[in-house]
């Protein structure tokens, strides 16, 4: 793989579109998904969820709606069938966007949405237990609905809504690889058109037109870092210019059918030095470790402490401690970049079938560099598997 001596423009034409096979979530998934929920809403004894627009809303019914000061979302009793509730004016809309159908109970804008999710949930044949509210609602539509509903008991419905989306589908799994594979492409493709005196803002623009050509509607997010600016993990306020020797630090991803991909790389532009080489093979050795102790049953925090094992040994660290690793070692991913459960201390949750994981361990070095050699996993009956393949080394840094 070359690092730079490629135009913009051949890097692009060695791009095709890769999303065309992707097959979305169909109708009778989301029916399944429905049926897990009442199964674990039934155990659980609460009588039904409120879901907000957002990803719960879009997990459950196939609807994409973005949230916004009015009340959009579902209401998903524990028995029957799920129903809308939504503004008036948006009611032709909505049916439009249904995937799974159901009745849409509509307010004014002059009237309360939450008394007119009270009315709805009479209307399901809901009256009174344990309401479950989505995660995602804003705290004025909690207020809103806890006034609303007396004699109801309002709780997070993330009992039902993390348990269902952290095991992740076939379908599911499918749609995340392409994404995956596509972001890859582009990686590549980037580290290709790399120059002395190219500046992160050309590099993300370059990025969004290859997440295009590969077939996505463009980056969903993009951080490109060169130099010091490698050492904050999240990036800094201003655009950077490649010189030779630089830290190379680029981390991005695309959506495929509402699923997100998010791989990160770093190398240097021109020869590492030994410190560069030897920070970077630190950082691959306790991605390695991560991985080889993802094993199913274990708790989730247990990755996370067998990164930071190998991070000791190398001298970086303890704990959060800098140089070392700042935060945790990987989030879940599926429809939200970063979903539950966490690659985190204090995180209990056992490693199970169908979980999705980054493994991102990075090592920050203040005012010197940081290494993030970012790749997912997901779990399998037999074990961990990658998505994508981890960098082989600092000099060929895509598996």
């Amino acid at each position: 793989m070359n690092i730079g001596g490629t135009s913009r423009q051949a890097a692009l034409d060695t791009l095709k579109n890769m999303a065309g096979s992707a097959v979305p979530i169909t109708l009778e998934e989301y029916r399944a998904r429905i049926r897990r929920a009442q199964d674990r809403m039934q155990s659980l004894g609460i009588a039904a969820l409120y879901l907000n627009a957002g990803s719960n809303l879009t997990y459950f019914s196939g609807m994409k709606w973005h949230p916004s000061e009015r009340m959009v979302g579902a209401i998903l009793p524990a028995q029957g069938e799920l129903a809308y509730i939504a503004p008036a004016f948006e009611e032709g809309t909505i049916r439009n966007f249904m995937v799974v159908p159901g009745d849409v109970h509509c307010w004014d804008e002059h009237e309360d949405p939450a008394a007119r999710l009270r009315q709805a949930l009479d209307t399901l044949g809901v009256s009174g237990g344990t309401l479950g509210i989505d995660d995602s609602t804003p705290l004025f539509l909690v207020d809103k609905i806890r006034a609303a509903t007396d004699g109801y008991q309002l709780q997070s419905a993330a009992s039902v809504t993390s348990t269902c989306r952290m095991h992740k589908s076939d379908a599911e799994l499918a749609l995340i690889q392409c994404a995956m594979d596509m972001t890859m492409a582009v990686h590549v493709a980037t580290a290709s058109i790399l120059h002395e005196g190219i500046t992160t803002a050309e590099v993300e623009e370059f990025i969004q037109l290859a997440h295009r050509k590969v077939g996505a509607s463009g980056s969903y997010f993009c951080i490109v870092l060169f130099g010091t600016a490698t050492s904050y993990p999240h990036g800094v306020n201003y655009v950077q210019t490649l010189k030779r020797g630089d830290t190379v630090l680029i981390d991005t991803g695309c959506k495929v059918h509402n699923y997100i991909s998010d791989i990160t790389r770093t190398y240097v532009w021109g020869e590492p030095s030994e410190r560069q080489r030897f920070v970077w093979n630190a950082e691959k050795a306790a991605q390695a470790a991560a991985f080889e102790a993802a094993r199913l049953g274990i708790p989730c925090e247990e990755v996370d402490k067998a990164a930071r094992r190998s991070l000791e040994t190398n001298g970086f660290g303890p704990g959060y401690k800098l140089p070392g690793l700042p935060h945790r070692t990987g989030h879940g991913i599926g429809l939200d970049i970063h979903e539950g459960p966490y690659l985190v201390g204090g995180e209990t949750t056992p490693l199970a079938p169908g979980m999705c994981f980054s493994n991102e361990p990075m090592i920050c070095v203040p005012d010197e560099f940081g290494v993030r050699l970012e790749d997912h996993f997901y779990m399998t009956p037999a074990g961990p598997k990658w998505f994508t393949q981890p960098a082989t080394s600092i000099d060929q840094p895509f598996g």
